[in-house]
Parts: C-alpha cells; sequence; structure tokens
C-alpha cells in the first residue's frame, strides 16, 4: 500500500534540496543493497526535530549504516553525540567511514551490539531516542526508554504504518509490535504523540 500517493511523494522527492556527496553515496548503497534508510524527507524531519529541541544527546536504536545518524549529527552543537547502534559488525564500520568522510565523527558514538541491552544500560538522559529495530521489538523499547528521555524530550519511531500493514486483518509479528507500541505511546498520559503519513509512517512523542 502507498502511504502517500505517488503524484505527491514524488512532488515532495522534487521540492527537497540535493544532498551532500557522502548522504547522496549512502542513499545509493542502501538502493543497491535494498537496505531500509529512513530516506530523505524524513531525514530532513530528523534533523529539524533535533534542531527544534536543542538536543544535544540522541540514542539510536538501530542505525544500520548510520544514514538517519548523519541527519541527526549535522543537528547537533558542538560537543553533542549520537549514540549508533547495530549488530552487525560491517554496518559500524560502513557509519564510522561515512560519518569521518562526512566531518562528524566526532559527534558520534558507535556501539555494536543488541540495541536493547545497549539502551538498558546507558542511563541517559536523552534528548532524542530513535527506533528503527526489528518491527517486533518495537514494544520491548518502550520500557526502557521512558526512563532515559528527559522530560521535553523526543521518542521518534520509523516505519509505524509498516507499508499499511498495520490496518490489514492478517497481521504477523512485525505489524503486531508496531500497532503495539503505537497503543503504548497513544496511552500514556506523560506522552504527547503524533503520527505522521510521511514515507512509511513516523511517529513523534513529546515526553511531558
Amino acid at each position: 500500500m502507498e502511504i502517500v500517493a505517488r503524484p505527491i511523494e514524488e512532488y515532495l522527492q522534487s521540492v527537497t534540496p540535493p544532498r551532500d556527496a557522502v548522504v547522496q553515496e549512502m542513499e545509493r548503497l542502501g538502493e543497491a543493497r535494498r537496505f531500509p534508510i529512513v530516506g530523505p524527507l524524513v531525514g530532513r524531519l530528523l534533523f529539524l526535530l533535533a534542531r527544534s529541541a536543542g538536543a544535544r544527546s540522541v540514542f539510536e536504536c538501530g542505525s544500520g549504516f548510520g544514514y538517519s545518524a548523519c541527519w541527526f549529527a549535522r543537528a547537533l552543537p558542538r560537543g553533542g553525540r549520537v549514540v549508533l547502534t547495530d549488530g552487525s559488525a560491517d554496518n559500524c564500520a560502513a557509519a564510522r567511514d561515512f560519518l569521518d568522510r562526512a566531518g562528524l565523527l566526532d559527534r558520534a558514538f558507535i556501539e555494536q551490539g543488541n540495541a536493547l541491552q545497549i539502551l538498558n544500560r546507558s542511563p541517559g538522559p536523552f534528548d532524542i531516542i530513535f527506533c528503527d529495530i526489528d518491527k517486533r521489538d518495537y514494544p520491548r523499547v518502550f520500557p526502557l526508554m521512558k526512563p532515559r528521555l528527559r522530560p521535553g524530550g523526543l521518542f521518534v519511531c520509523d516505519n509505524m504504518l509498516w507499508s499499511g500493514r498495520v490496518a490489514a486483518k492478517d497481521q504477523d509479528d512485525d505489524t503486531r509490535g508496531v500497532r503495539e507500541l503505537t497503543r503504548l505511546l497513544y496511552a500514556d498520559p506523560d506522552l504527547h504523540t503524533t503520527l505522521l503519513p510521511l514515507r512509511d509512517g513516523v511517529s513523534i512523542s513529546l515526553r511531558l
């Protein structure tokens, strides 16, 4: 299912300014490997959210080869830091290379391993926690992120419409994971949540 009508998606892509050479290389790699990156429309949103929140510390649950982290890192002030997590040594090495060539490695801390385990041992508080792990594990992020997100901080999740499968009757474990996290976010009185139908759906939760 197309979340955004194709002509609108094409229009949004057409008005989006060109990216620098490193980001374009990352986009080509994602396309060649069929690796799911957030893409430039969501990337610009992440930059905007980080700047608007005055973020200095960002934690990413699932970073791949560093595409979303690149957008976050560009938004951070000198001395800010984004923590990248990924289980693949190759992805971590690629993220290090890309961020280094983008001049952003000094704002990044890359940890190879399970994102939830790393978050569990990271005290925070963080200004932004970004979630893009296996969708069936989405509900497991919820109890870990709340104590580590500062008041006024943002919890941001990608793929929250999951190619429209959230609206289907037949649902697999990944779809149920996305729907359950959505339910938890909207039901929590300490959070104010909205879900944007941008690309594959992005939820933004403000910790009150």
